[in-house]
């Protein structure tokens, strides 16, 4: 297929780049696939943050040159998913879902290789329960083996976070490189979702998966202070829209989605709200008169002020059918090549539009952009046209089409957009 070109980057678009990766499990893949789009453009990330399967993704990158990071991705999945390699791709139907079935009741028997395994039977008796169904000791291996933490530590041209959980405190924290030297329990303390994994001890606290908490560390990268103008690619594999279920397997799935992708939507409403607000107080401020200026009042509201400008550009997973409640543990080849496709073309399709290129307002601080809603949405309109026409002709409002019912009406046409 003929790879879809981006337009080139202007001197004068100098904002910093972010890469913010959401946990999700087995379908970080996608993430995996985005990354290597971003790789081969003018946007290459110099700040990676990651909560879950995200900080595992996002401490290979970090943790490698850049002419290695995709290979290294590359390895790490490959590995992880070495058990179904030969399992015939492309099923679809009853027994394309029998398949991942199979997946993942392999990943609920007998763990992943690299990454963890279930504890030996003698763990559960004489007395002594373990704090989780599998062990986790793979993982720090395979991080060891892929990942240079001097390079991480060192800061040599990217800085990484990855956010966890305080176990007895409750509280979020972030492990970041700009403040502390990152070892490989931090990584896998922002992976440690219970009960199936153990927690982590750092320095004496014992962490949980971020995910818990917040399933995206938006917030991190955009609040940091001192803060700076950003283009932050916004990675989420669990989409918010859907349609209603019509079995119990399609209800855990849908229930899935909307409880990880929620946190992602309203920690994202959030912080669009509260840097508009910054803007708005600078704009009030530079109306004051100087002797209201120069008030007690005036001079705590200026401190909330803020004249950084902000661009998110959303990349969230949604595929061309359903796949079930299990899909985040579904370690097969075939799914896990297939999202890193669709990671690829969707990142590829979003530095095509480049949307972030238009102009800013100056009274705006922050815009949202979801590229491939846009085309999925265009796509659909384009196919229900005829109908939809008629419908208005007749004075009945058209309804909003779910995403996933986009996707089906666009996927002959989408098709073209996937890489060979």
């Amino acid at each position: 297929m003929t790879k879809l070109t981006a337009p080139a980057r202007p001197a004068s678009y100098d904002k910093k780049v972010v890469l913010v990766l959401q946990g999700g499990g087995a379908l970080g893949s996608y993430q995996a696939g985005v990354y290597e789009a971003l790789s081969d453009s003018e946007y290459p990330p110099d700040w990676v943050a990651g909560i879950s399967i995200g900080a595992i993704n996002a401490a290979i990158i970090a943790g490698n040159a850049p002419g290695d990071r995709v290979t290294r991705l590359r390895e790490f999945w490959e590995g992880i998913t070495a058990p179904t390699a030969f399992w015939p791709p492309g099923l679809t139907g009853a027994l394309g879902a029998w398949q991942r079935k199979a997946s993942g009741l392999a990943a609920l028997t007998f763990g992943q290789p690299g990454f963890f395994a279930p504890r030996a039977a003698h763990e559960w008796f004489f007395g002594v329960s373990p704090m989780s169904y599998y062990a986790t000791s793979a993982l720090k291996s395979t991080l060891e083996r892929l990942v240079d933490f001097d390079r991480i530590n060192d800061l040599r041209e990217m800085r990484l976070s990855v956010g966890a959980v305080n176990v007895q405190t409750g509280r979020f924290a972030y492990f970041d490189s700009a403040e502390i030297a990152i070892r490989p329990e931090h990584v896998m303390a922002s992976g440690a979702l219970p009960p199936g994994f153990p927690p982590v001890e750092i320095d004496g606290e014992h962490y949980w998966d971020g995910g818990l908490v917040s399933n995206t560390p938006l917030q991190h990268v955009l609040d940091y202070y001192p803060r700076r103008s950003r283009l932050c690619f916004q990675v989420d594999v669990f989409q918010a829209f859907g349609q209603l279920p019509n079995n119990l397997e399609e209800v855990s799935e849908r229930e899935k989605d909307i409880r990880y992708s929620s946190r992602t939507r309203v920690g994202t409403q959030s912080f669009h709200e509260r840097h508009q607000v910054r803007h708005a107080i600078n704009e009030l401020y530079e109306t004051l008169p100087d002797e209201i200026k120069e008030t007690e009042q005036a001079q705590q509201l200026y401190e909330y002020a803020c004249v950084t400008r902000m661009d998110i550009a959303q990349l969230i997973y949604r595929p061309l059918e359903p796949q079930g409640a299990s899909k985040d543990y579904e370690f097969e080849r075939a799914l896990m090549n297939d999202r890193w496709a669709h990671g690829l073309a969707d990142a590829r399709a979003t530095l095509h539009a480049s949307p972030w290129l238009t102009p800013m307002p100056r009274e705006i601080g922050v815009r949202v952009f979801d590229v491939m809603h846009d085309i999925l949405a265009a796509k659909f309109d384009a196919a229900a046209g005829d109908a939809s026409e008629e419908k208005v002709g007749e004075g009945r409002a058209r309804e909003p089409a779910s995403l996933p019912r986009m996707v089906r009406a666009a996927q002959p046409a989408l098709a073209g957009a996937k890489p060979a």
